[in-house]
């Protein structure tokens, strides 16, 4: 039986992601507190912590949506993103789509998975596992090893850093094309 959220929760769940969003904007999202963001909900710590647990998690609550959507295209949507091109075509598009969600969302990327909680995350199962599947369809040698690696330039730290640097996203697609021309060699 599907239980329905309470009116107030579903107020203050709005609120929290809202205040979020606008904070996670503002700066670096991992200098938000839980405490900044009841502060700008106007809620009490303990409303969100019911819900959250942590500043990662009300980011990764931000991102869910967008990842998603994503994965829907990676395994429902047309060629070359979604299935039926060769790995190549497949691994650059994917490159090209995560560097548009990291160029419209790293601040939020940075805020759910930076750092070794990158890893821990269930987005970054589903990209390795992409990866991972395009690789073994390229018959990469050992595609256990590389599919991380591969993944690397995607770190939200590595993208910032390098937007930083001045390159942008056309550059980055550019490259990643490259990188995935020749992983699947």
């Amino acid at each position: 039986m599907e239980t329905r959220e309470r009116a107030d929760a579903a107020r203050n769940r709005a609120k929290v992601l809202a205040a979020a969003a606008s904070l996670f904007a503002a700066g670096d999202s991992r200098a938000v507190t839980m405490e900044d963001i009841a502060r700008a909900a106007g809620v009490g710590r303990g409303t969100l912590y019911r819900r959250y647990p942590d500043v990662a998690s009300i980011a990764a609550a931000l991102l869910d949506d967008h990842e998603r959507t994503l994965q829907h295209e990676l395994m429902q949507g047309e060629p070359p993103l979604g299935p039926g091109a060769p790995p190549h075509e497949r691994l650059a598009a994917f490159f090209a789509a995560m560097v548009d969600l990291l160029e419209q969302h790293s601040h939020l990327v940075l805020g759910a998975e930076a750092g070794p909680r990158r890893f821990a995350v269930g987005a970054y199962g589903f990209w390795r596992a992409h990866v991972l599947a395009l690789l073994r369809q390229a018959g990469v040698a050992d595609p256990d090893a590389l599919a991380d690696s591969v993944l690397a330039p995607l770190a939200p730290e590595v993208f910032r850093h390098q937007r930083a640097q001045g390159i942008t996203p056309d550059r980055l697609k550019a490259a990643l094309t490259h990188l995935a021309a020749t992983a699947t060699r």
